[in-house]
């Protein structure tokens, strides 16, 4: 567990919505970014090293006043040792204005309670970051995380706002991808060839958040409509003029869409880019520079 270069642009990103204040980070968070980064990224003293752990960062740099981390054992030091998988111990309820999740959820077997105690740690209005494995690390931990997943739990409706989510392809370090919330109906779907990481920033407003009613989308908009859910994105067929003239010709028709889907572009297909209408490429020198709104 540890802060990569997608992680510390992220918390860059973050900082730029609000000073992390009362931290807490979901196991002890190692530095895994080169010194150099750190140095370019701030004003920091020529001779700077890094701690081998982020809390001197993130006091330093991020406007973090105190920074504690909770883990199921003490052997990397953490100060608040508990099990994940079980509710919060009373005194750290309601204490903290960031919660920083960088690649600890994947490990914990009781995902929904660990989602919960996140929101738990938070006072009104705190912020909570999550960078966790999308695709292609299977094996890394128990799970994968999908966007769907923090669009559906992170909503209005049960007390979140300014939930904003982003995939991170680790063999593309200068770019980000913003995922676009779906539409009614919709499916999000994105698949890629190299490990992908989702990055997640949500606001909590009120203490009283919900769970009740956490739903996929495109399931929930289908039961109330009576309705069936969208065609996955990776099973569409091109459309247009081209393709309406075709369909008059089944026979041809099926030849051409099979073809399609068979020779296509690979990074069309398996890649992270803005050929996905669901992605939205930015750099990460701008979401750095002066943010995204």
């Amino acid at each position: 567990m540890g802060i990569g270069l997608h992680e510390f642009n992220f918390l860059r990103y973050a900082k730029q919505q609000r000073v992390f204040g009362q931290t807490v980070t979901i196991g002890r968070q190692g530095l895994h970014v080169a010194e150099s980064t750190v140095r370019n990224a701030f004003a920091v003293r020529p001779e700077y090293k890094n701690a081998k752990y982020c809390e001197e960062l993130l006091r330093d740099q991020f406007g973090a006043s105190q920074v504690d981390s909770i883990d199921f054992s003490a052997y990397e030091g953490a100060s608040i040792i508990h099990d994940m998988n079980f509710p919060l111990p009373e005194h750290v309820v309601g204490r903290y204005e960031t919660v920083i999740d960088g690649g600890c959820l994947e490990h914990i077997y009781n995902v929904a309670q660990a989602l919960r105690n996140c929101s738990e740690f938070c006072r009104p209005g705190a912020q909570i970051l999550h960078m966790l494995p999308a695709s292609n690390c299977c094996g890394h931990g128990f799970w994968q995380f999908s966007p769907e997943l923090f669009f559906s739990l992170y909503s209005h409706e049960h007390g979140y706002t300014d939930t904003e989510v982003f995939l991170a392809d680790l063999s593309k370090t200068s770019k980000l991808f913003r995922v676009k919330r779906p539409e009614p109906g919709e499916r999000i779907n994105v698949h890629s060839a190299s490990e992908a990481y989702v990055l997640v920033r949500t606001v909590l407003r009120e203490r009283a958040f919900s769970r009740s009613g956490v739903q996929q989308s495109d399931y929930a908009f289908a039961w109330a409509s009576g309705g069936t859910t969208s065609e996955p994105a990776a099973k569409r067929e091109p459309t247009g003029t081209i393709v309406r003239v075709l369909k008059s010709y089944p026979l041809l028709h099926k030849m051409a869409a099979s073809a399609y889907h068979l020779y296509r572009p690979t990074d069309l297909k398996m890649q992270l880019n803005f050929h996905n209408p669901h992605l939205e490429e930015l750099s990460v020198s701008s979401l750095t520079r002066r943010g995204m709104h």
